[in-house]
């Protein structure tokens, strides 16, 4: 028998969905979990994989929390959807209220977007305003907009997009047949590391509940050393990162991630973005793995944690959560990169040499 597709059906019993839930669909879950064991080495643990969610429909993690969001909303009469976001949200938002049938509104910050997320917005059929200011005024705008008129908000604000995202914790813990000893994820609005250790916490009660242990991981939030309010302990007033997904100086879900973060015994840490874009590269060149430069933030995290102390990691299996795919932002990655070589004749004799 071959599995139910989609997050909502998949995963009903664990959703806050009823009879009247619309059961909509781009095919979004079940993303890969790929073993990255070069890299492992390099961090000083047995095991390390990689969480991939640049394999959902629109590109990004957002379609798993999306579709919950959107259904819901449906559910409840919502003709309009309307998100603030940094381009991932945004893509996410647009595809499904275009499979949905209805209109969606997206704000995004002048200049702060990656333009391969807006074009998705675009060819989806969003109708889009940008604004003057950082995420975090987009977002209170917004939230503005949805307390004062009936159209829907479904930025992370939004419970039924954690409980969505929630759904990967629960594939992590299937594709591995236990739950990895730590998790690290990129943190910008911390909706998804919220969102992870609901899932993780759900689990382990029903494992608690069936007479067996209660595990959950350690969780580790790596920001971006430009945008990390969650090391300074207060809001960054004006966040700059090249790591455009994560470019958020005051998290909507702060509480929730804080909590996260104690109660399961992990830390937050930042990287640079030149430690950022060596992890892009490693990823790609070592793992196979292309990701937005977000994405690559956990890789840079774990690394920088272990050059801080040598065998933290030792027997560990750890996940570590790709976000988004790199054709995101091919730009960034175009950048770092060399130059193409000269052409050269079209002959054997030319060709055999530039390739030796």
């Amino acid at each position: 028998m071959s599995r139910q597709q989609g997050v909502l059906a998949r995963w009903a019993e664990f959703l806050p969905v009823t009879a009247k839930t619309p059961r909509l669909t781009l095919g979004e879950g079940d993303t890969p979990l790929v073993s990255a064991p070069a890299l492992a080495r390099a961090i000083g643990c047995d095991e390390l994989w990689l969480k991939c969610e640049g394999m959902n429909p629109t590109g990004s993690f957002k379609d798993r929390g999306m579709v919950v969001a959107m259904a819901k909303a449906i559910e409840a009469g919502a003709r309009v959807a309307v998100c603030a976001s940094t381009g991932n949200t945004s893509a996410s938002a647009a595809a499904y209220c275009a499979a949905a049938g209805i209109g969606c509104r997206v704000v995004v910050p002048e200049g702060k977007v990656a333009l391969g997320k807006l074009a998705q917005a675009i060819v989806h059929g969003a109708r889009i305003v940008v604004l003057r200011g950082n995420f975090d005024a987009a977002l209170q705008a917004v939230r503005v907009l949805a307390e004062r008129t009936p159209i829907a908000l479904v930025n992370s604000v939004n419970p039924f997009r954690l409980e969505g995202q929630k759904t990967a914790a629960f594939e992590v813990i299937e594709a591995l047949g236990r739950v990895p000893h730590g998790l690290a994820l990129p943190v910008g609005n911390a909706g998804n590391i919220s969102a992870y250790w609901k899932g993780f916490t759900e689990h382990a009660a029903r494992e608690e509940q069936a007479g067996r242990a209660r595990t959950t991981p350690v969780i580790y939030g790596v920001q971006a050393a430009g945008a990390a309010p969650f090391l300074s302990g207060a809001p960054v007033a004006h966040p700059e990162t090249i790591a455009t997904a994560i470019r958020i100086g005051n998290p909507a879900s702060w509480d929730l991630a804080i909590r996260a973060q104690r109660e399961s015994g992990g830390l937050f840490a930042s990287a640079t973005d030149a430690e950022i874009l060596s992890a892009q590269r490693r990823l790609a060149s070592e793992a196979g793995v292309f990701c937005e430069p977000a994405s690559a933030a956990p890789i840079a995290g774990l690394l920088k944690l272990a050059a801080q102390t040598p065998g933290r990691f030792r027997g560990q299996t750890l996940v570590a959560v790709l976000t988004g795919h790199g054709l995101k932002d091919p730009q960034t990655a175009i950048a770092d990169a060399p130059p193409l070589p000269e052409p050269i004749e079209n002959d054997f004799a030319a060709l055999e040499k530039a390739l030796a």
